[in-house]
């Protein structure tokens, strides 16, 4: 007999998605022990699984998989190959529809004219800002940023002036950052650029004073300057989205964690068995995360399903933590399916945000 855990390793299905699939009648264990609950394979199982992972990476819906897998194990080959061809045709229909839905959406693009985006991105400001400020606003989101070629346009930093205040922003999809500096110099107005990453690096190296340096954006170049030395830069040539959209959220149930503390019930905690995210095949640890009514945080034991507890990437977490920069810092709980958000008490304008991951295939 194979354990649950042995399963999920040869067969490429997480240990939550078989209990899924246990719970749904698609993939039932040979035995449950009824006193642990805990789950055994047949070997011959594992074949199933594989061919449950195959046809799930596939897309096709949990009813025509039972079909399929009640004709694999019968050896009917006239059904499993009418229905594979049923959902092959789906899919081509579906690919034909969401191209000519995605040929639309380029098309209004082309003619989509945003004056308020090209006015920042090409607006002049000259200003001055604290050294210290500047470089712990660069390490509070530097980590959040996207190194993924598809998406250019997330692979630097924003620097969004707006008045007095500076803020920066990174984000790669799966997580957000932003972090605040005062300036002085810039009066009234609003100006953005993005700083590719290799230039918000230089500028990082730059800020070991404690004196203000002086930072230009011209919407297509931005330069720091400190005593006799600079580095400066082509902006990237993309607009950065709407950020201020995304860190508008209910207001969930927030408590004060000991970070150093935390660290450590993560790092020794359980993990769930590494999912692997679709878009790019990376694969990650899970941590799942409960709130009791005191205001403590734990890290669950494999199993704990609860649908008000949240997962996330637990090296996304542990790196939130470091940016965070504080002995204490607030996390807020929203619904499993929100964002988990990581604040500082003495300035919750600096946050970041990590988006779930759903432990039900």
């Amino acid at each position: 007999m194979h354990s649950i855990g042995e399963m999920a390793r040869d067969s490429g299905l997480s240990v939550s998605a078989l209990r899924f699939y246990d719970r749904a009648g698609v993939l039932v264990p040979a035995w449950v022990d009824p006193v642990s609950g805990y789950r055994w394979y047949d070997p011959e199982q594992c074949d199933e699984a594989r061919l449950l992972a195959r046809l799930r990476r596939a897309g096709m819906p949990l009813a025509d998989i039972r079909l399929v897998l009640a004709g694999w194990s019968s050896a009917d080959t006239d059904l499993v190959r009418g229905l594979l061809q049923a959902h092959l045709h789906r899919l081509e229909r579906g690919l034909s529809d969401a191209r000519g839905e995605f040929s639309a959406l380029r098309a209004a693009l082309d003619h989509r004219e945003n004056p308020m985006t090209s006015s920042l991105r090409t607006a002049t400001a000259r200003l001055s800002v604290s050294a210290p400020e500047l470089a712990a606003a660069l390490d509070a989101v530097r980590f959040a940023a996207s190194t993924d070629p598809e998406l250019p346009m997330l692979g630097g930093v924003l620097f969004d002036l707006d008045g007095e205040d500076l803020r920066l922003v990174a984000t790669d999809r799966y997580r957000m950052a932003v972090a605040r500096a005062r300036t002085a110099g810039h009066g009234a107005g609003r100006a953005q650029v993005t700083v590719p990453l290799p230039l918000a690096d230089a500028m990082r190296a730059l800020l070991g004073g404690e004196e203000p340096v002086r930072l230009t954006l011209d919407g297509h170049r931005v330069a720091l300057e400190t005593g006799d030395r600079q580095a400066a830069g082509q902006c990237l040539d993309h607009d950065f989205p709407d950020y201020r959209r995304l860190v508008h959220l209910p207001t969930g149930r927030r408590t004060l964690v000991d970070v150093a503390a935390f660290r450590k019930s993560l790092a020794t905690g359980p993990v769930r068995a590494s999912e692997v995210r679709k878009q790019d095949g990376t694969a990650y640890d899970l941590s799942v995360l409960q709130v009791a009514d005191d205001g403590t945080v734990t890290v669950c034991e494999d199993g704990d399903d609860d649908r008000d507890h949240i997962a996330v990437n637990r090296e996304f977490l542990l790196q939130a933590l470091t940016a965070g920069a504080r002995a204490e810092l607030i996390l807020e709980f929203g619904a499993s399916t929100a964002p988990l958000v990581i604040r500082r008490p003495d300035d919750e304008d600096t946050l970041s945000l990590l988006m779930p991951v759903r432990l039900e295939d």
